[in-house]
């Protein structure tokens, strides 16, 4: 299934398992996105700081920065960046889009794949942007102050 847009989207994947990363990129070039890799959270923040992405692929555990870390970083810098966090520790660390401010979240199990495009497409096409987790916006607290 090869996409046909008039401009191929382009993906940052960040994991600092370079297996996973390499099967992952190929899945993702293997149907027509452009991706780029990155091994660790500093090195895909100076990517996402360089280039402009489609979506941004980010593993959970990874040393020095963690996926949550590294996606409130390119929150700060681009508010609406669409975002995937990935993990096999989704359900023990109670992992879910508010708590990491991921638009989505997937397990690493044997679906991941399937989700994994599935939800990289309806990203790409999603044309609103998106409302930023409550851990960023105001809290309820703020929220009954403002309307007072």
């Amino acid at each position: 299934m090869k996409l046909t847009p008039t401009v191929t989207p382009n993906i940052l994947l960040v994991d600092d398992n370079r297996d996973g990363l390499l099967v992952r990129r190929s899945l993702l070039e293997e149907v027509g996105y452009r991706v780029e890799i990155a091994s660790n959270g500093e090195e895909g923040l100076k990517l996402f700081e360089s280039s402009s992405f489609d979506v941004v692929v980010t593993d959970y555990r990874m040393p020095r920065m963690n996926g949550a870390e590294f996606i409130q970083r390119i929150r700060q810098l681009r508010p609406n960046a669409r975002i995937i966090l990935l993990s096999g520790f989704v359900e023990p660390l109670g992992l879910t889009e508010q708590v990491t401010g991921a638009d989505v979240v997937i397990a690493k199990t044997s679906h991941e794949p399937v989700h994994l495009l599935s939800w990289v497409k309806r990203l790409i096409n999603r044309a609103t942007p998106r409302k930023p987790p409550a851990s960023q916006g105001r809290t309820a607290a703020q929220k009954r102050a403002a309307s007072r």
